[in-house]
């Protein structure tokens, strides 16, 4: 499809076509930015990109998902646009990208991704990874997934301008099918999980408008950071479960609860890594469980609609899977690792209750741990 609107276009077919993943995070919320852990799966929904090299510096690019938009621009004059705020993921990751290997070549360029936007399934950083694998494969770049995934996270952070960690560009870049990846956001070091056969990812759009997220986001990050700096630590990371509570009366509640979230999901991420490859669902669920209890109370970034889903998700799934929230919280997405066999039961269960519980729809989307863009490089 995305070919043919690359012909209708610019009346010559394109020379290739690029996919890059969205992702969901399995558990290990709000970690990455304390240089813990986090257990991502790259799913099959995604940002495709058809595209032909051109000779000279230009960059021709349509936008079918954005009412066919279209944009130019020259790779020597990079500057921000205000008036199509989709195409500065192109510029951005180009700017970054042309930093390390000035002698690229322009192209034209067909952009289209079906990865639900405001859900925490990060699109974002899909289009970055699928321009860098776009544009490092037209020019023959010799660029690696981690390359990739930094490019992609420095596009975002400094051009962009949203102060996002690691993980999205990373699994994006370099997820395993049918595997979740264990992430170590300090060392960028990996290792895969195997999500067991005939489980499926569930992910439910809770369609609660996430309207705290930037500013309650960057509060956690600074009580995060306070804490740190109370046991003179470079991150959370660094600070024992024993050593939090001796010091709990010399730390404010608030403080404290948040340190509480943070060092114990990084013990809970690295367990779901061994429940996962030995198959034990129950284990996996109950983790989950304690993963989600712990943002609702420790961090405190549900919303009565999040919890209100995975507690009649949960009755449904009973051990046999395991459902949380997902992403940075006050709305958006959860997340049910769920048996095939259960899913029809999982959907029947959320249209019977929610909507009359809270009067919204949710969208349910069941997708497959899928294979990163620089996977196979």
């Amino acid at each position: 499809m995305i070919s043919e609107h690359f012909i209708q276009h610019y009346h010559y077919a394109p020379a290739q076509v690029f996919h890059a993943p969205g992702r969901v995070n399995l558990i290990g919320e709000h970690t990455d930015y304390n240089d813990g852990f986090v257990l991502p799966a790259a799913i099959n929904f995604g940002t495709d990109i058809a595209a032909t090299l051109r000779s000279d510096r230009t960059i021709n690019v349509l936008a079918i998902d954005c009412n066919g938009e279209t944009n130019s621009f020259n790779l020597d004059n990079i500057e921000f646009s205000t008036e199509q705020m989709w195409v500065n993921y192109i510029r951005g990751t180009l700017k970054v990208l042309q930093s390390a290997f000035p002698d690229m070549r322009g192209a034209d360029l067909v952009v289209s991704g079906n990865v639900p936007q405001g859900t925490g399934l990060s699109s974002s950083a899909s289009f970055e990874i699928a321009i860098l694998k776009t544009f490092s494969s037209l020019n023959n770049i010799p660029l690696d997934g981690v390359k990739a995934a930094l490019m992609g996270q420095k596009a975002e952070n400094e051009f962009v301008g949203c102060n996002c960690g690691i993980m999205d560009q990373l699994i994006s870049a370099l997820g395993k099918a049918g595997h979740a990846m264990l992430l170590d956001c300090r060392s960028l070091t990996f290792e895969h999980a195997i999500i067991p056969e005939g489980m499926s990812l569930v992910i439910v759009n809770s369609n609660v408008k996430r309207g705290l997220v930037d500013s309650e986001y960057n509060t956690r990050r600074e009580q995060c950071e306070a804490a740190a700096k109370h046991f003179n630590k470079p991150a959370l990371r660094d600070v024992t479960l024993t050593e939090l509570t001796q010091e709990k009366a010399n730390l404010t509640p608030v403080i404290y609860q948040r340190a509480k979230h943070i060092i114990t999901e990084n013990t809970r991420t690295t367990q779901a890594l061994k429940a996962l490859n030995a198959n034990d669902m129950v284990t996996m669920s109950q983790l989950m469980t304690q993963s989600h209890l712990s943002m609702k109370n420790d961090f405190e970034i549900t919303t009565a609609e999040l919890d209100f889903l995975v507690d009649i998700i949960d009755t449904t799934l009973g051990q046999r899977g395991g459902v949380r929230m997902t992403g940075g919280g006050f709305g958006g997405c959860i997340i049910a690792l769920t048996p095939d066999d259960l899913v029809a039961q999982v959907r029947a269960t959320i249209q019977a209750q929610y909507q009359a519980k809270t009067g919204l729809q949710a969208d349910v989307y069941v997708c497959i741990a899928a294979e990163g863009a620089f996977s196979n490089d």
